[in-house]
């Protein structure tokens, strides 16, 4: 992976109480600034979704949307990804999609998009 992981429960606290949040139907971005000097990066999906084959597609599938979007060297922020009900039903396309938009409205810089063939 080409980010470093937020792995610590306060770390995503902290995302949650501090940073900004951005809504969509697909997916809930927390973004905030952090000291680390780095992209730190955090995807979370509840039992609300549905059993574990359910949450682990909603995961990998904003995985695969992030490494779309994002790029390495975004500065020194914490973006944590939130699965909602409708993500794991979405391609990894679609979802990038929404995370463009999203990380747009966050400021944070975004990959060239590709265009299709």
């Amino acid at each position: 992976m080409r980010y470093t992981s937020i792995t610590r429960n306060n770390d995503f606290l902290r995302a949650y109480r501090r940073g900004k949040s951005y809504v969509h139907p697909h997916v809930v971005l927390y973004v905030n600034k952090n000291r680390a000097g780095k992209t730190r990066v955090g995807i979370t999906a509840s039992k609300k979704l549905g059993n574990a084959p359910t949450r682990n597609r909603a995961r990998r599938v904003l995985r695969s949307a992030l490494t779309q979007v994002l790029p390495p060297n975004a500065g020194s922020v914490d973006v944590v990804l939130v699965a909602r009900a409708a993500t794991a039903a979405q391609n990894s396309t679609q979802v990038a999609k929404t995370l463009r938009k999203l990380m747009q409205k966050a400021g944070l810089p975004l990959l060239p998009q590709k265009e299709p063939a």
